[in-house]
């Protein structure tokens, strides 16, 4: 049953050899590399796309019951490392990308949560969401969907923590620092039919900024599937490189793109040989340390508190990839 749900809702199997018939009798060859590539790529764009709107509206729905202020007094309710946990836990129902999560993280400062606290919000929000969840499900299986969310979590509570030990408040910009306020207005109330309004205006707004990213993804992973040499991408990813976790990571921080973006290119390469922890690497690399994202988060806090972020992120991640392609055989 469970490979069932699986290999027929999830990666949407079906759909994968509906497309083939249909491009087959328009009479396209779709064992040939241009008859391939584009079946792969009508046929991800709809998966994606289908499952992306899914899991918004359904998120969305959720993130209804945990607006800034409520988010706010939950948290408050812990502390210490608790608290930290609670921050990560609730980066999972926010919002789908590190540039969605900055301004929630401003909130939060201002709001005057603890740095460790927002920290941990900050690196879980676009690295583990459920959407990820959903999706590494359909590519890589449910073990390894859940043993990437446990671990990002990990990062997540681990960051925060250690930013919060090492006493980093005066690294966060005057502007968000003077304007600490602890304002008790809460968000009214919403029905179920306000929330399903507001999940729906959520899935509208976030297919338009995320669509163009899926489009390129996997445009990329159609070329990789069809055009690059499996030979290249062992050479460069797989376990014969000591490097590739490293070279992923460092490849993946100059993109900007989400888990819906980037998850076409980690299956493609998947399949092309790379090893397990390499792709996971890339795919947190690109989620969590985009460049666009450390631009952004540059203008509110200082250079300091920034490199302590990318280089506890950065650790975090290889250690991930490192600990993954040493234990692949146990997950695939």
């Amino acid at each position: 049953m469970w490979n069932f749900i699986q290999i027929q809702i999830f990666g949407m199997k079906w759909l994968n050899i509906l497309t083939g018939k249909l491009l087959s009798g328009l009479g396209l060859d779709i064992e040939s590399k241009i008859g391939s590539s584009i079946h792969f790529f009508i046929y991800d764009v709809i998966k994606i796309t289908s499952l992306l709107c899914l899991l918004i509206y359904l998120i969305s729905y959720i993130q209804s019951f945990f607006p800034p202020e409520r988010s706010r007094k939950i948290i408050g309710r812990f502390h210490g490392i608790g608290a930290n946990i609670v921050g990560a836990l609730l980066g999972t129902v926010t919002p789908f990308c590190s540039c969605s999560s900055i301004p929630i993280f401003m909130g939060f400062t201002r709001a005057g949560l603890p740095l460790g606290v927002t920290f941990s919000f900050l690196i879980s929000s676009p690295m583990v969401d459920l959407g990820s969840l959903v999706l590494l499900m359909s590519i890589f299986g449910v073990r390894i969907a859940i043993i990437y969310v446990v671990m990002g979590l990990v990062i997540a509570v681990f960051g925060g923590t250690l930013i919060e030990k090492l006493h980093m408040e005066d690294q966060i910009a005057e502007f968000l620092r003077n304007a600490n306020t602890r304002a008790d207005k809460e968000t009214p109330r919403l029905n179920v039919k306000e929330r399903m309004a507001c999940a729906g205006d959520q899935v509208i707004s976030t297919f338009k900024k995320v669509f163009p990213y899926i489009l390129m993804g996997v445009g990329v992973g159609a070329f990789i599937h069809n055009w690059i040499p499996e030979s290249w991408i062992r050479a460069l990813l797989g376990g014969r490189n000591p490097f590739g976790v490293i070279l992923a990571s460092l490849i993946g921080i100059p993109m900007y793109a989400d888990i819906f973006g980037i998850i076409a290119i980690a299956e493609v390469l998947l399949s092309k040989g790379a090893m397990l922890g390499t792709i996971l690497s890339f795919m947190m690399a690109v989620t969590t340390l985009s460049l666009p994202s450390l631009i952004m988060l540059k203008k509110v806090i200082k250079a300091k508190l920034l490199g302590t972020f990318i280089a506890i992120c950065t650790i975090g991640i290889m250690i991930v990839g490192y600990g993954f392609n040493i234990f692949q055989n146990l997950f695939i």
